[in-house]
């Protein structure tokens, strides 16, 4: 019997790659929803070839534009109303999150207050709002199965494992394009050399996070909420060849690591299919002999500084990782946009951070509302720096 997916994002990276999987594996998974911002072009290619049963976007205009290429077809919703109903339809099984942003944190609650199965991608879902979600979490019992390939590996290492025989879990980091450049070589490295991510193909956003290191620490604070353990036992190592990619060390001192080649549709087909057995693909397999040699390295935390503000906010808790990740997003975007340098990406989070105070076991409104509160003064930073 085939499961039915909704997948939140579908026209992004992960939505894109959680449908080539769907298509590996068409006798056992079915795109039954698929949500997308205003791509309508990418979303219209995909209804053509998957024809799932519910399709949102992201704003009324999209939508009539879908209903004009797709006369007759009833079911196109948007907003956040087509989000949620897509992560909670009764014939929905499982719902792959990979919504940017915290706009990922409406549905994915409601999808596991419905009690569905959730493959998580979006970062800001947990970075922003771990505990609410968590906490609903616990009270659906619903299970979260996560999607990058970090929280995949270890999550795969700590099968029959209970959380109480682990000593630590380490986070391995390919260092992005500049690992090695200090802090004046990074003055002069444009967008280009920023996108070109020397081992995964990537949304820009993700790829600028992984070229300031960012992304890393966003994975250290979902790696927290994700798998119960204190900050001081989740470890970042640098393994440029990222073929391991995570490993446990459990308290006896053995180290289990999952390793594989760098393709993101793994991680993916593991949280679709799990609990079911492992079964064959046509995607690229790991060759030893490809590397001669892995190795590792720690990171420089001192030039890469948002690795240690990330770090720092979930440390300090309350409301400081969702003011972490609006200040950051602000950053990124006015680099993508040609308005801020490279460097200063931390310069402004760190300003917007020691600005903000904040709240401990903050609610979802709480949490929405330090975005809110971060976004003019962030905007007004990157104007000024």
């Amino acid at each position: 019997m085939k499961e039915n997916i909704a997948i939140l994002g579908s026209t992004g990276s992960i939505g894109s790659q959680a449908l080539e999987v769907i298509k590996q594996h068409k006798d056992s998974l079915r795109a039954y929803a698929l949500t997308a911002g205003s791509n309508t072009k990418l979303l219209s290619e995909q209804i053509k070839q998957f024809s799932p049963a519910l399709v949102s976007v992201k704003n009324k205009n999209s939508a009539k534009i879908l209903n004009q290429m797709f006369d007759g077809y009833e079911l196109i919703y948007w907003g956040d109303f087509g989000n949620v109903l897509a992560a909670t339809s009764e014939k929905v099984d499982r719902v792959v999150v990979a919504t940017p942003g915290l706009p990922g944190i409406i549905p994915t609650i409601a999808a596991i207050e419905a009690k569905k199965k959730v493959a998580l991608a979006t970062k800001e879902v947990l970075v922003a709002a771990g505990n609410v979600v968590m906490d609903a979490a616990e009270k659906a019992k619903a299970q979260i199965l996560p999607i990058d390939s970090e929280h995949s590996a270890i999550f795969q290492c700590l099968q029959n494992h209970c959380i109480e025989q682990v000593s630590k879990i380490y986070l391995t980091c390919s260092g992005g394009p500049f690992r090695g450049l200090n802090t004046e070589q990074l003055k002069s490295v444009t967008l280009q050399d920023a996108l070109n991510h020397p081992n995964w193909k990537m949304g820009k956003k993700i790829t600028v996070d992984s070229a300031t290191l960012m992304n890393k620490g966003f994975e250290a604070i979902e790696a927290h909420w994700l798998f119960g353990l204190p900050m001081d036992q989740i470890n970042i190592i640098i393994h440029p060849q990222s073929v391991i990619h995570s490993a446990v060390e459990f308290v006896d001192g053995s180290v289990i690591a999952q390793m594989g080649a760098p393709d993101m549709r793994l991680p993916i087909q593991y949280a679709l299919l799990y609990p079911g057995r492992r079964i064959q693909n046509n995607f690229r397999k790991l060759s030893f002999a490809d590397y001669p040699t892995l190795s590792f390295e720690e990171p420089d935390t001192e030039t890469f500084r948002c690795l240690r503000l990330a770090i720092e906010s979930a440390k300090s808790g309350g409301t400081y990782p969702a003011v972490l990740n609006v200040a950051n997003d602000i950053a990124v975007e006015a680099f993508l946009n040609g308005m801020l340098p490279f460097y200063k990406i931390p310069e402004v989070v760190e300003n917007v951070l020691a600005k903000h105070t904040p709240k401990y076991s903050p609610s979802l409104g709480d949490i929405f509302e330090a975005d809110r509160a971060v976004r003019q003064f962030a905007n007004l930073l990157t104007n000024l720096i």
